[in-house]
């Protein structure tokens, strides 16, 4: 039998009374983890994938567990954390988000602070609870902790901190659960185009208002982009102006056009009337010969 969790109970109008933290909500941020209420009263039985996959009672989710940077959080990581969600049919994702201290000293500088890496995870629809500056390598003790079933992460061995795999022993316990990684989109790609394109960023960002202090741009460097951006404006009002130009040509054609064609218009009525009234068959015409006759029968 699964040990049973008593968790702090609200009110509900949908469906009387549900479990505080675990009913999904996209109304306020997850709780981070020392601000949960949900304590475990009853030993927490060990769960085995079978058992989780067939589905666990309401009021015992299946606690899943994923960790990580999450610096400038991207489509990758929500789908990571969609994979952990959804693993089991009744399931509760803890997610651990390292310090910057920690994440300094193991993999390197972020662009993003701790506060901002945590606040980020809050808002991602999937997550249930953050957990703030979690360990590099999961032990024990803080397994038992926040009485974790699952561990999920991309099945690829994580090197780190002296170790060629920092889940080797989440593994060998059979508590590894393996998401897919999404290709094409990494906090390191990110980076690498910000990298590429940096004059096009600085750029625009000198033109929005920042220093070149704080966009840490040389002197040389800033006098270069502001005459850039000089350049590309003069170059935006030519374009401007010729474009102007043509829909002025375009319209000044149009109209010629329909000049010429009520010009010709007129011109055959013009035309038509003339030879009607003055030709040989025209009104004239037999006005004049009829003329010609009373004349002649007169002689």
């Amino acid at each position: 039998m699964v040990g049973h969790q008593e968790c702090t109970m609200e009110e509900d109008t949908r469906d009387n009374y549900t479990p505080k933290f675990w009913r999904k909500t996209l109304t306020a941020p997850a709780p981070f983890a020392d601000e949960t209420s949900c304590q475990c009263q009853a030993p927490h039985e060990k769960l085995t994938i079978a058992q989780a996959r067939l589905g666990t009672p309401v009021d015992r989710p299946v606690r899943v567990y994923a960790d990580g940077i999450f610096d400038l959080f991207h489509s990758g990581h929500a789908r990571a954390l969609m994979q952990a969600k959804t693993l089991f049919p009744n399931s509760y994702l803890l997610v651990g988000v390292c310090s910057d201290d920690l994440t300094h000293k193991f993999k390197g500088f972020t662009v993003m602070n701790e506060a901002e890496r945590y606040e980020a995870l809050r808002h991602c629809r999937y997550v249930d609870e953050v957990i703030r500056d979690a360990p590099w390598t999961l032990t024990p003790e803080f397994l038992e902790k926040h009485k974790i079933d699952f561990v999920a992460h991309d099945d690829i061995p994580y090197s780190s901190a002296g170790s060629d795999d920092v889940y080797k022993h989440i593994k060998e316990a059979g508590m590894f659960v393996p998401t897919q990684r999404t290709e094409g989109i990494s906090t390191s790609d990110i980076i690498t185009r910000i990298v590429r394109d940096y004059d096009v960023y600085a750029r625009r960002n000198l033109q929005r208002g920042y220093t070149a202090k704080e966009l840490n741009v040389s002197f040389i460097n800033e006098k270069k982009y502001r005459f850039q951006n000089q350049v590309d404006k003069m170059k935006e009002k030519v374009k401007n102006v010729e474009e102007r130009s043509k829909e002025f040509v375009n319209r000044v054609e149009e109209k010629s056009h329909d000049l010429i064609q009520k010009w010709e218009e007129k011109s055959r009525e013009f035309i038509g009337n003339f030879l009607e009234l003055f030709g040989p068959d025209g009104a004239w015409g037999i006005y004049s010969a009829l003329n010609q006759e009373e004349c002649f029968s007169h002689v």
